[in-house]
């Protein structure tokens, strides 16, 4: 698939949930600062532990300064479109030209049944989606009152107005093909999901919407491309965020992907895909455009070592690029722990932190060359890689208290994360970045924690704390598996269920911030012995 040269558009998916409901917009501040184009909130109106996307929105956008903010994606069966046109309208002209309309036909039927809504066929999705394309365009254009006759949706001599401060993009949320022939002869752009539509079906999807943009007498470039990420096991992107540049330029080059968008609820994470991975994704593509233009100039191979996942199979993406926000050689130490959010949601406690072993202090006039401090920044991130399969199962299990999941499914995705497959005692670091990096190191003579002890024996303390801490988490896991099986069996109640969840959240959140203050600075200046 070509190549359609948009501009490459990087945001995030927040999840604005009741019990904590300043997450999402502190988050979205974090992004906005950081340099990100877009935040998108969920919609899911038959959730009650959500609060209304729309709400949201507003507050996201009158708390931000230039993030553009959309619904990913909006549930049409449950928002009427003269609805959606006027309050999007309306939203954008407060924000100064600030928001897209995401928007879907509608999935979890029964949710949207018990809340009044449509049940509908697919058929009758795709049709009642092309009406309210239709009816929301035309009360976006000024002029005489509107009539319309639809199926699904009417108007009786409406009004037009208000008109958006700007022209709104209609991105459509589309898997099927008749979804994705509506995406290319109607909609601005086609908005997929990484765990319904994954890499290696994204070609087959272009290629219809391409095909009915044509039929329609459209320019498949008319049509932007965007992309729901969904990094982790199974998932996309692969390994730690310092190779997604090149599996994002990917995606750009081969398939017109010029937007992404990534769930995230930790502030590290967000601020590493504006600062280091927008910027470096962006470098690539447009050294690979320049290439294209021309060919006379030669595509440069990254230095030896530098990440590959999901890279071209044939030749390389250009140029050499430095790791953004790496220290340079003899610089003090740049990587820092990620701060515990400090909020519990549980009154249950695993252990007292107040009795938690420290080891002995830095050096603080030692300097840690490059290289030396790419270790504790792979711990960070394969430790930002679990937050993120944390934030995967705290929604599949939202989705299961919800009945929007069916808890068996929930359990085989909950296998899929690396949370789970993780093993705790050779720590996270070995568990996740040894995978992603492809490298084959035995529990018997590689393992991290023996390494780091035999380096410095006054960090045994620590370290068998660590240890204590792992199996405890990796309890808390198979809690959560057996609540599930016994939520499907009737045989426990919700709070179970809920109350497992949170403690785990609790648990990680902490051991993880814990870990990293204890293992960075030993990690910088022994390494791991791999």
């Amino acid at each position: 698939m070509p190549d359609y040269g948009h501009d490459l558009l990087f945001g995030t998916v927040l999840v604005p949930t009741a019990g904590h409901s300043d997450d999402a917009v502190a988050l979205a501040r974090i992004a906005d600062r950081a340099g990100l184009d877009l935040v998108s909130v969920p919609d899911h109106p038959y959730r009650p532990e959500l609060l209304d996307t729309w709400v949201a929105l507003a507050v996201i956008a009158a708390s931000t300064t230039r993030v553009r903010v959309f619904p990913n994606v909006s549930n049409l069966p449950l928002r009427p479109p003269p609805v959606l046109a006027r309050t999007a309208a309306g939203l954008d002209l407060l924000s100064g030209g600030r928001v897209e309309l995401g928007l879907g036909a509608g999935s979890y039927w029964d949710a949207i049944a018990a809340d009044g809504g449509p049940r509908r066929t697919p058929g009758e999705a795709v049709r009642a989606t092309r009406e309210a394309i239709e009816v929301i365009r035309a009360l976006w254009a000024p002029g005489r009152r509107v009539r319309y006759d639809g199926k699904h949706y009417g108007l009786d001599g409406a009004s037009p107005g208000p008109a958006p401060g700007h022209p709104i993009g209609i991105w459509l949320g589309a898997v099927g093909p008749r979804m994705l022939e509506l995406a290319g002869s109607t909609a601005d752009g086609w908005l997929p999901s990484a765990p319904h539509v994954p890499p290696d079906r994204l070609a087959a999807g272009h290629r219809i919407v391409d095909e009915a943009a044509a039929t329609a007498g459209r320019e498949p470039a008319a049509v932007r491309r965007l992309y729901n990420l969904s990094p982790g096991a199974g998932g996309f992107p692969r390994g730690a965020p310092d190779t997604w540049p090149e599996q994002l330029a990917a995606l750009t080059l081969e398939h017109g992907t010029s937007a992404f968008l990534l769930p995230a609820q930790q502030p590290s994470l967000i601020e590493v895909f504006a600062a280091e991975v927008a910027p470096a994704t962006r470098e690539l593509v447009a050294a690979e455009r320049g290439r294209a233009a021309n060919p006379a100039v030669p595509r440069h191979t990254p230095a030896a070592g530098t990440g590959r996942a999901g890279a071209r199979a044939t030749g390389t993406l250009a140029p050499d690029r430095k790791r953004v926000g790496a220290a340079a050689s003899g610089e003090r130490l740049a990587v820092r722990p990620t701060p515990d959010p400090g909020v519990r949601r549980s009154t249950e406690r695993l252990w007292d932190e107040s009795t938690r072993p420290t080891g002995p202090p830095a050096d603080p006039g030692r300097r840690y060359p490059r290289s030396e401090q790419e270790p504790a920044r792979n711990l960070v991130a394969a430790h930002d890689q679990l937050r993120t399969d944390l934030d995967q199962l705290g929604e599949v299990v939202r989705e299961v208290l919800a009945d929007t999941r069916d808890p068996g499914e929930a359990r085989s995705e909950i296998q899929k994360l690396s949370l789970r497959q993780n093993v705790w005692t050779l720590g996270a670091y070995c568990a996740s970045y040894c995978r992603v990096t492809t490298l084959h190191h035995t529990r018997e003579d590689q393992d991290l924690f023996p390494y780091l002890r035999r380096s410095d024996p006054r960090l045994g303390s620590v370290l068998d704390r660590l240890t204590d801490e792992h199996h405890a988490i990796q309890g808390l896991i198979e809690r959560i598996d057996r609540e599930l099986v016994a939520f499907a069996g009737e045989e426990t109640s919700r709070e179970g269920l809920r109350a497992a969840m949170d403690l785990l959240t609790d648990t990680l959140l902490s051991h993880l911030s814990y870990e990293e203050s204890e293992l960075i600075e030993p990690m910088a200046r022994f390494g791991t012995g791999w």
